[in-house]
């Protein structure tokens, strides 16, 4: 069983003459070079939340009982961004081979790997999603998808996905669509600079010992989030590092960066 719960005739010649000049005059003064419009109106939309608890649990608490637990933003007439929404939510782990594509199959192929246990007792299983709106505006929307999924084993994972949406496109952000052509090569060293300065690594010091980057190679991963300040960067568990190190954040301020940024993006509004 699931459910959702749902927050006179000489002066008036002369006056238009005069409003002629004050607009030409506001016009020529105006740069040609202007940042994309940005407005206070931003997109509706209402939390969801999903909850389904196996079949066995009978009165126990949520706690000792196999449960999913999904909240996420629903938008209101934006069928796509839903759509992806949607898809975070159903990959954020991979249950199954075929996860479906809407929360009530995950939740089916969820409980059905449960009871698919041949361990007696079974153990209890966990998948816990919260996807939040970190900032909107008329140009941009940015989420964070945190999640916690334990399916049996020594530990749970935890997973953070990122979303930057273009509202006026209709479409997810890249990196591409926010850097001048050819960034990879300079943002990968600044990136790394910062990197090491955090780690406490020097210029020269090895990163095949204690990271998992191919070939010992630094890299940038797609899993990003734009800010006022600048792009923030989260490796998960076990994507550079050890299950016990937890997650890596980089933060690369728009100051650093300012030269590779393509002008007139969604970006424009947090630097100058």
């Amino acid at each position: 069983m699931y459910y959702y719960l749902n927050s006179s005739s000489m002066k008036a010649p002369v006056v238009f003459v005069i409003l002629l000049v004050v607009v030409a005059g506001c016009n020529f003064n105006r740069s040609d070079k202007q940042a994309p419009a940005i407005t206070k109106d931003t997109l509706t939309y209402k939390y969801q939340n999903f909850k389904q608890r196996a079949d066995d649990c009978g009165n126990k608490p949520d706690s000792g009982c196999t449960v999913i637990t999904i909240k996420y933003p629903l938008f209101s007439g934006e069928g796509i961004l839903n759509d992806t929404v949607m898809h975070h939510l159903t990959n954020l782990f991979k249950i199954s081979e075929d996860a479906g594509k809407t929360i009530p199959e995950l939740a089916k192929q969820f409980i059905d790997t449960y009871h698919k246990q041949k361990i007696v007792p079974r153990h209890r299983y966990s998948l816990i999603t919260n996807a939040v709106v970190v900032r909107q505006d008329s140009n941009l929307v940015t989420m964070q998808l945190t999640g916690y999924n334990f399916m049996g084993g020594a530990h749970g994972s935890t997973v953070i996905n990122f979303i930057n949406w273009d509202t006026a496109s209709q479409r997810t952000i890249s990196l591409a669509d926010i850097f001048v052509p050819g960034y990879q090569k300079q943002l990968t060293a600044i990136g790394e600079k910062i990197f090491r300065k955090t780690e406490n690594l020097a210029d020269t010091a090895s990163l095949k010992t204690n990271y998992f980057f191919d070939k010992g190679t630094f890299s940038l991963n797609n899993n990003f989030l734009i800010t006022p300040l600048g792009i923030r960067f989260l490796y998960n568990q076990y994507e550079i590092k050890p299950y016990a190190a937890g997650q890596t954040e980089l933060f690369i301020p728009y100051a650093q960066i300012k030269a590779l940024l393509k002008p007139h993006s969604v970006v424009s509004q947090f630097h100058k």
